[in-house]
């Protein structure tokens, strides 16, 4: 259950609790949901309680107390408790949802965490005739586009994207290099221009993402040479479609949940947790023009780095050791591998970067 899904989950305990008479309030359009603060517990926590206290005419413990029942039943959630004023902390079911996670991530391919969102939308930016600026409007089209929107970029007028410039044609970098350079500072920030951004070392944001995908897909070639794949008799595959190495889409599909709780191990659960939280960092573009919005492509860097370093820990329990044999804990783990794998092409892809199998 990715954190989008999970807010969803909330709305829907919402509405049920409206629907009965327990609470009466509007139901918000959208709730926010994200790691526990301090004093927190569990994998999600939401300030829902807190929102709908005024308006509902009650204490915001005594909302909170109404909303846990609700949310208890909802598929995926383990537990519900409630902290300080009226925090709701969630705790989901992290084996089933490891296993629907990857298999989403494997089903989509690229196209993960791409959403109808805005289907129909149009937003309007407008640019100055600057290369960053150039650069971060068509990323943020791209953004904008995998969540069914468009964008339309106008130069002239009342500029509404202004990113601080490039101190220098970035040029020199070469085509992804120089993206990157653009795009990883925050707009508000002046960016960096040098060779850096070309060295082949962990010192490098851009090489360890590159290096981390290259590195998922020599995982599954050695993998194949071992005589497995993410599918086989023990994990009950529904469904099984060749790799599409031209796109890096991985399509194979793993559906024993119980199988999928190998993936606890070896740094696993951070991972899972970051590939959960990728479709909730590309709709962070739709708010176009606000600010916020803005910043969209420079998140999504940063979402990256953290993603690549997350499954460099992975990967080292991926493949048996020795005379250990395959078995169906590493079927699981080269699936959530992939599915990384996966993740950081889509993401670089939406940056317009290449994502190449070998370095």
């Amino acid at each position: 259950m990715t954190p989008v899904e999970l807010s969803h989950s909330v709305l829907h305990a919402v509405r049920c609790a409206v629907d009965d008479g327990e609470l009466s309030v509007v139901v918000p359009s959208r709730v926010v949901v994200g790691r526990p603060g301090p004093g927190g517990c569990g994998d999600y926590a939401t300030n829902i309680a807190l929102q709908l206290a005024r308006p509902a005419g009650q204490p915001p413990l005594r909302v909170a107390a109404l909303l846990r029942a609700y949310l208890a039943r909802e598929a995926g959630v383990t537990d519900v408790e409630i902290t300080g004023p009226g925090f709701l902390n969630i705790s989901l079911d992290r084996a089933a949802t490891s296993a629907a996670l990857v298999r989403r991530i494997l089903r989509e391919g690229l196209r993960y965490g791409h959403t109808g969102t805005v289907a129909g939308q149009v937003f309007v930016l407008c640019v100055p005739y600057e290369v960053r600026a150039e650069v971060l409007a068509d990323v943020l089209a791209r953004m904008v586009g995998s969540q069914g929107g468009r964008v339309e970029v106008e130069h002239g007028g009342a500029v509404n994207l202004r990113p601080v410039p490039a101190p220098e044609d970035p040029a020199f970098l070469g085509p992804d290099a120089a993206r990157w350079a653009l795009l990883h500072p925050a707009p508000h920030d002046r960016p960096r221009i040098t060779a850096d951004h070309l060295v082949q070392r962990e010192s490098n944001p851009l090489f360890r993402i590159r290096y981390a995908h290259a590195r998922t897909r020599a995982v599954s070639r050695n993998a194949a040479d071992l005589g497995f794949t993410t599918t086989g008799p023990e994990t009950d595959v529904t469904t099984h479609v060749a790799t599409d190495v031209a796109t890096h889409v991985a399509t194979h599909v793993v559906t024993d949940v119980a199988e999928v709780e190998e993936v606890e191990a070896a740094g696993a659960p951070e991972l899972a947790r970051l590939l959960a939280d990728h479709p909730r960092v590309l709709a962070t573009a739709v708010a176009l023009p606000h600010a916020d919005a803005q910043a969209a492509p420079s998140r999504l860097t940063r979402h990256l780095i953290a993603l690549a370093d997350a499954t460099l820990v992975h990967l080292p329990a991926v493949l048996p050791r020795g005379d250990e044999k395959p078995s169906a804990a590493h079927r699981s783990r080269l699936a959530l591998a992939e599915a990384a794998g996966t993740v950081l092409a889509g993401g670089l892809s939406l940056l317009g970067i290449d994502a190449p199998d070998h370095l």
